[in-house]
Formats: C-alpha cells, structure tokens, sequence
C-alpha cells in the first residue's frame, strides 16, 4: 500500500526519468571532471535484511528505495560483518574488522592506536564537509574530532559554498525496537508474512513479520524524503548516493547471529553520469553485481571515491573509486558477548555456502537477553519449546550448539540443514574452515582471549597493538587450542589437563573451556585439575573452573565454586568484564547458586574505573532487574 506523499511522487518521477536517459555503457570521462570531488551521500536504516521489493521481495513495500535501485547498481551479496549495531559501526568507522580492533563485543571501549584515523577524519584533511545525522555507537575510542557536525541537526547545506560533502543520514524507524511496538495497527495481512522454517508459525510470529515490514516502509518514506532534498537542490548529478543497512533484520535469530540472514544487508549504490569513471566496470543503471563485498570495505571504498589512497592498516578492499582494488574471495562474519550474555562465534561465506565455528558449543543459541525477550515472537518461541510442542528446525535455537556449521545458501536459504557431518561437503568445509583460520591469525583477531584478559594484556597501549604483537599474544597457539577446546572431542581431554600447566592464562582459560565444553565427561577426567584452577591467578580461569565444578561436582565443590564467583562477581573489586563473566557464571548454575542471591542484590553493579559502555549490563543478571 502506498502513501501517495508529494515528496514520494516527486522521487518516483526523478528516479523513472533519470532511469530512462543514464547511458547504458560506462561513460567516458573529460579531465576536468575528472579533477572534481564528488559529494557523497550515505542514506543507512537500521536492522533489515534484502527485505525490498528491488530484491524480489513481494511482501516489502519499498518505493523509494525501489526507483534509487532503478538508476542504481545493486549488490547481490554483501554483508554486514557484525550481526548487531555497535561491532558493525566499529568495523564501518575504522576500516579494520572489530575482531583486530577489539570492539567487537556488543558496547563495549576500545582504544586505537596513534596512528589509525577515522574514515572521516581522512576526508576532512581532504576538505570534505563531514556530517552525521546522528547516530554513532562505535566500540572505539577516536583521536581528535571526527565529524564537522554529529547531532540530529546535522546537515550537508551547512557547508560552506563550493564545498563538498559527506553526509549520513541514518534511520531508525526499521530498529528492532519497532517490531514490538503495540498497539499497532497493520497495514498488510499477517497471514501472507513470509514466516521462516525456524520460526514457530503463530499470531505473534506473524505479527511480529508484519509490522517488520511495516517499520521498513516508513524507513523508504524517509529515504524519499532526503532523496527528494538532493533533487530538489540539483545535486543529483554530483552526487554518490549508497543505501544500505546496519545488518540484518531485528527479529530473532537474525539480529545477533551471524548467519547469512543476520548478516546479509541491502547495498545500493548511485553514481551519476560526471563520476562513472569512479564506478566499478560492472555499473549499470538498474543492474547487479556478484561481488561480495562487506563493512570493512566501505571506508577504504569511500576514501577511494574522495581521491584519498586508503592506508594499508584498513583490512577491507576498495570496491569502487581511483583506488579500486581485487574483489575478495570469502565474507567474514563474528559474535562477541552479545550485551550481557558472553559467546564466541566466527563465521564465513564464499557467496553460496556459509561456515560457522562455534567456540562454546556448549552454549544454547537463545541465550537469554533482557532487550531480544521483549519481542513477542522470543517469548512465544521458548514459551512453545520449553512445552514440547516444537519440532526441528524449529528446536534448534533452544539447544546446545554443534562445533561446526555448513549451509547451503543455494538450496537452503533459510541455514537450517547443517551439512558439517555432510561427506559430500567435506572439501567444501575443508576450504572454508581453512579460509577462517587464515583470516583469525590475518587480522589478529582479538576474540580469542577471554574480555577481562583482552584488556589487561593490553595494558597501557591499544588492543590492536598488542593483538599484532606475538610475544604477548601468541594467536597460532591460542587458537589452536580454542579449536581443540570446542570440538567436544573427548580423546583430546588429556591434553587439555596437560595445557593446563602452560603458562599463558589464554591456553589454560581454553582448556579448561573444553572441560566444560564436555560436560560430564570432561569433568570425570579433568576434576583434579579443575579443583586446582579455582587457584589460577588469572580471573577468567577461575571463573570457568568454577563453572566446571558447580555444574558437575559434588557439594564441596560446589561451595567451593560458589565462593569463588562470589569474590570475583562485584564489578567496584575485579572490574566490569570479570563481573561480566562471573555473573553469567552464576546465573548459569541457576538454582544452585541461590545463596549468592542476596550478594547479587546488595553489590554495586558498576566499575568506577570502566567506561560506561562497559557498565551496562552487569545489573541485567542481578535479582533488582
């Protein structure tokens, strides 16, 4: 259903016109073109997949964002490479991807070295006027002012004359917290909302899709709108207009996920005739484009643009631009803590079939998060599991996870038959499970040390520099044995009891992480040397020799366990990520740890000495919540 807007009919109309005059090969360009700056233009939404009617989806309600696609080209396959905000913009920021950064934990604060810049503070130096209307949310912490203007007032006609522009107008109509917004009166039939195999199909599920899409067609007013503002200025022809969004959709097990379906976004990319010589030799009014192509790339992309040679720090490939570089050959995806609840997931993708390594296994998918249980479709989802009226695959996100994942997206779109024990997909696996260990020890990837540990060893310099240096972050063999910790192998528990006496708290905090990855199997070969952990000087190991020992030990352990979180869980004495880890600790031992309730209540659930990012969600765990 359309909303017959003035603005709209005057986008549609601009769109459709100039859709019919553009060239249809890539024009020739004079030199004095050549040597102007193209104004750039970043329309972004926030949580939603490919879910448009310019990607064939029938049920979406799309526009504006349909007709920019008409005069546009179109990416089939790229990928956000967080499946939540915070991570996605840091990678978008900075150019390097979170892991090698170490932002990418949901709010979290990192540092960055002295000599790493902000996108847009290379495009000041280069005389863009540089704003962003208004959204921010990064992991890091900048050197020097970043945006000529940040705020809700943000604008491009405040530059000054002649100047050129770089403009983000973000959108948050579309957020996950829209979904669940009641009452809500819907403007399209429930019972066609395309309901994925995973989600149980009932009134709430189907509400809950419905008013997704929705919340995406106010989000295409909005584009039409700021659209209409370039038409109307004549800058249509000097500008470069990008739409995407932030990741994928906000329902569950999109958001927070990093699958193709809480990874893959729109991407649409307008260049006007006078700068097709800095679009890729693909363009085309109206076409699409195989290349994959991710977040990391986009700061190197829109610096190739501006004429500034990206740095060779920036992780991602130029797609577009005088600097344009090699497509790449795989798409990277990963899942920190998540809020308050801790995890480790890495995925990859080679445009067809996508790889995911879950590090701790043992762990269920539909960990509890105080902001995804106020969608009504998570309630419903566990309410039905924990009744056994669910079958798979519909089961699965309430279950421990496998080590390794395969999917098909070609005949499986929807990421539910795992083909990881598949052996006609072995070579498959093989080369994607390979392509990730390449890119863990290419970017120093961060995430293989526990949070509290990752900022202690990085002490007094930034999480990059330490994470690239291999004295004090030996990555080969931490994740070598992070690999060894998560594949539930029982044969390999012997060596896990003997990495225990290594001497990086990495390698001990892993083995004993492939105790507990074991279960009680684990435990009857590894009890001694959990008993011993509940000493280590390192917090993060005691905290999972803890766990060990509550879940799986006797009374005395028990105790023992408990006393050992209840020292380690107030935030003011070991600091915010410790706390973190403990609390999850303890609210996994459920009933068990019922004499730490009153400690939980009665301790200050803020570290003075943390950033405020990092003090967000230790109350989340707390019997006051």
């Amino acid at each position: 259903m359309l909303r017959d807007t003035i603005t709209r009919r005057r986008f549609l109309k601009a769109g459709v016109g100039a859709a019919a005059t553009l060239p249809i090969m890539r024009a020739a360009t004079s030199a004095a073109a050549s040597n102007e700056r193209p104004n750039i233009l970043w329309l972004t939404c926030e949580d939603i997949g490919p879910h448009l009617g310019c990607y064939g989806d029938e049920y979406a309600d799309s526009p504006n964002i349909d007709a920019l696609a008409v005069i546009s080209l179109r990416y089939d396959m790229a990928w956000s490479n967080a499946p939540v905000c915070a991570p996605a913009r840091t990678t978008i920021i900075s150019g390097a991807y979170a892991t090698s950064v170490g932002g990418q934990h949901m709010r979290s604060m990192a540092e960055i070295p002295e000599f790493m810049q902000m996108y847009p503070q290379f495009l000041r130096e280069a005389g863009y006027y540089c704003t962003n209307n208004r959204k921010e949310d990064y992991n890091l912490r900048p050197h020097g002012d970043v945006w000529d203007e940040s705020s809700g007032e943000a604008h491009w006609r405040n530059r000054a004359e002649g100047q050129p522009f770089f403009a983000i107008f973000n959108f948050t109509e579309s957020h996950e917290g829209r979904i669940r917004s009641r009452p809500h009166e819907l403007r399209r039939d429930k019972d066609e909302a395309p309901v994925p195999p995973y989600h149980p199909d009932t009134p709430e599920t189907r509400h809950d899709w419905a008013q997704y899409y929705d919340t995406i067609e106010d989000m295409d007013e909005r584009v039409g709108e700021r659209l209409a503002e370039i038409e109307e200025a004549g800058l249509m022809d000097d500008t470069i207009i990008f739409f995407y969004s932030d990741h994928g959709s906000g329902m569950p097990r999109h958001k927070r996920w990093p699958y193709n379906s809480g990874l893959h976004v729109p991407l649409i990319v307008y260049v006007p005739e006078k700068y097709r010589h800095l679009a890729p030799a693909d363009y085309q009014p109206g076409a699409t484009s195989d290349r994959l192509t991710s977040f990391v790339d986009l700061a190197p992309t829109l610096l190739s643009l501006a004429g500034v040679q990206p740095p060779d720090w920036m992780q991602g490939r130029a797609y577009m631009g005088e600097y344009e570089d090699d497509p790449q050959q795989y798409l990277y995806g990963f899942r920190g803590r998540m809020d308050e609840r801790i995890d480790m997931v890495r995925s990859v993708c080679d445009g067809r079939y996508v790889y995911i390594r879950n590090y701790m296994p043992h762990l269920i998918y539909g960990q509890h998060l105080n902001y995804m249980w106020q969608t009504p479709t998570t309630e419903v989802w566990e309410a039905l599991y924990k009744a056994g009226e669910l079958e798979p695959p519909q089961t699965y996100f309430w279950e421990p996870k496998p080590p390794e994942e395969l999917y098909d997206l070609e005949n499986d779109p929807h990421e539910v038959d795992n083909l990881a024990d598949s052996e006609a997909h072995a070579e498959k696996l093989n080369e994607l499970r390979e392509a990730l260990r390449g890119h863990v020890l290419d970017v120093c990837d961060a995430g293989f040390l526990p949070e509290a540990e990752m900022h202690r060893r990085a002490g007094d310099t930034s999480i990059y520099e330490m994470a690239h240096d291999p004295e004090r972050y030996p990555l080969e063999r931490i994740h070598a044995m992070a690999e060894k910790a998560a594949n539930r192998d029982e044969a390999a528990v012997p060596e896990l009891v003997e990495a225990f006496g290594d001497e990086d708290p990495a390698i001990r905090y892993w083995a004993m992480m492939g105790v507990l990855v074991r279960g009680e199997a684990g435990f009857e070969a590894a009890a001694e040397t959990a008993r011993e952990a509940l000493n280590d000087e390192n917090p993060s190991v005691r905290i999972v020799a803890a766990q060990v020992l509550g879940e799986h030990g006797d009374d005395a352990d028990l105790d023992s366990a408990l006393d050992t979180l209840a020292e380690l869980a107030p935030p003011d004495r070991n600091g915010a990520y410790v706390a973190i880890a403990a609390v999850n600790a303890i609210d996994g031992l459920g009933e068990k740890a019922d004499r730490l309730e009153d400690l939980l209540a009665e301790m200050p659930v803020e570290d003075p000495n943390a950033p405020s990012r990092a003090n967000d969600y230790v109350h989340r765990l707390t019997p006051s919540e």
